[in-house]
């Protein structure tokens, strides 16, 4: 269990590392180093000691164990870069609301910072949208429309170099999309 803990807080540490860093890229440090926190929580953190493995996120291991997550009730509340926190009216199926743009651009980099915390020097923009297309095609996530096909935007111009990281992918997207 000790090793666990070790892990999980060298991992937590390394995903927040990589959402500055992309967050800084993205004209938004402050928010980058705010990113989080609630991670080390006790109800996030004990959690992800339990479940950690170093392959995918503990969060999913709960839920695969459990059906469901208490780490993660507490973190999405908590956090409003995750597209479920902005989902409301769940006795009537759930509305989608679109996602501020400042916690879209937290959430990209979120996502990005999860796939290099956990695949590496293995890590490409090219699988990073190819997990996000299966996440659509096979979750059929409650997010609104506008803010995935933000998402799609900017992970396909990352992965096919027509930009690179940075405020200019964001404003091109929310300019184009009318965001």
């Amino acid at each position: 269990m000790f090793k666990n803990f070790i892990n999980h807080f060298k991992t937590v540490c390394i995903h927040k590392y990589f959402v500055f860093k992309y967050m800084a890229k993205a004209g938004y440090p402050f928010r980058g180093f705010m990113h989080d926190w609630s991670k080390f929580s006790p109800i996030e953190f004990i959690e992800g000691v339990k479940y950690f493995d170093g392959k995918i996120s503990p969060i999913i291991k709960c839920k695969q164990a459990n059906g469901y997550s208490l780490a993660w009730q507490h973190h999405k509340g908590l956090n409003p870069h995750h597209y479920e926190y902005w989902v409301d009216n769940l006795d009537n199926g759930g509305v989608a609301i679109k996602i501020p743009y400042e916690y879209l651009i937290e959430l990209i980099c979120d996502y990005l910072a999860a796939g290099r915390t956990y695949h590496g020097k293995n890590f490409t923009y090219v699988d990073e949208l190819e997990w996000w297309k299966r996440k659509l095609e096979n979750e059929n996530p409650k997010i609104h429309h506008e803010s995935a096909n933000f998402i799609t935007f900017v992970f396909i111009r990352l992965a096919h170099g027509i930009d690179k990281l940075g405020p200019e992918v964001f404003e091109k997207a929310k300019e184009i999309l009318k965001y």
